[in-house]
């Protein structure tokens, strides 16, 4: 049974992050200092900067556009791909994290969001939320679509085997300084870019639609997230694989499964169609050409 929430558990809420979660969480923020000892190198930080955009590439066009939203069919085979790249960037299960933001849709900014800074504050929404131990279960009711795949259950219940496989072999590869820029760097960029989703592009940004929630669109997000950062474009037609509705907003996850589409690996794309783009009769002029 999932959790209420509401006023009257929020000081469980708000120290219920205390635990073993947030240990580890903060364990691999200290891991980082260790660059002092590794020193940089061209090699170390490409590695660093290759396992975050392929990660956020996991986190974004896997975990939210495909088993959050569906915005896109695929093979099962690549479903799986999709699933251990995003499992690799130690945001928990995929399951998990599907079927909480499905809920996130749901109840966007009421009471039963789960991370809401409008109804929590920045901190909660950043990082609380995930690190409590209350909100550890999958509620596989929530996504019965991909629930269904015993393969996902698998590596939604072990969901740390993907980056510990991955910290290991950064390590046998480069030693000490790939695993420090690969892995716990990397890592912690990817979090808070990530994070940064829940907490400002609630608050920070532009609004185009007038959704029923507070969500915004903010250029600097979208950049280090490859494209999420178009948050009210997202919560106005949430089932996109197109974050960025025009041109000019970059939305690199969407180019990369637009060019899987034409080798075949991904499918049925769904695009914003014009009316659903265009805000208000006021704005179609300036954005006809678009």
């Amino acid at each position: 049974m999932a959790k209420a929430i509401t006023a009257d558990n929020d000081s469980k809420r708000q120290d219920g992050y205390q635990g073993g979660n947030s240990i580890a969480f903060w364990l691999v923020h200290v891991a980082c200092a260790l660059v002092l000892f590794t020193g940089v190198s061209w090699s170390a930080v490409a590695v660093g900067l290759a396992t975050y955009w392929t990660r956020m590439f996991g986190i974004t066009a896997g975990y939210h556009r495909y088993f959050s939203h569906r915005a896109f069919k695929t093979s099962r085979a690549f479903q799986f791909v999709l699933a251990v790249l995003g499992t690799t960037s130690v945001q928990k299960g995929v399951l998990w994290w599907a079927a909480n933001h499905r809920n996130h849709h749901k109840y966007s900014d009421l009471p039963e969001d789960l991370h809401s800074p409008i109804q929590r504050g920045f901190w909660w929404s950043h990082v609380g939320w995930i690190l409590s131990p209350d909100y550890d279960e999958t509620l596989f009711e929530r996504i019965p679509d991909m629930a269904k795949y015993p393969e996902l259950r698998w590596l939604n219940q072990h969901y740390l085997v993907p980056p510990v496989t991955l910290a290991v072999a950064l390590f046998m590869l480069g030693g000490m300084s790939w695993l420090v820029w690969g892995f716990f760097v990397s890592t912690v960029l990817l979090w808070h870019s990530t994070f940064l989703i829940n907490s400002l592009a609630h608050v920070y940004g532009s609004r185009r639609y007038d959704t029923a929630d507070t969500s915004r669109n903010n250029v600097w997000l979208a950049l280090l997230t490859f494209g999420e950062g178009w948050h009210n474009n997202h919560h106005h037609f949430m089932n996109s694989v197109r974050q960025g509705f025009f041109w000019w907003e970059i939305d690199v996850s969407y180019y990369i499964l637009k060019a899987l589409s034409w080798v075949g690996i991904t499918w049925d794309l769904i695009e914003p169609p014009a009316r659903v783009r265009i805000p208000a009769a006021a704005d179609a002029r300036q954005l006809k050409a678009a």
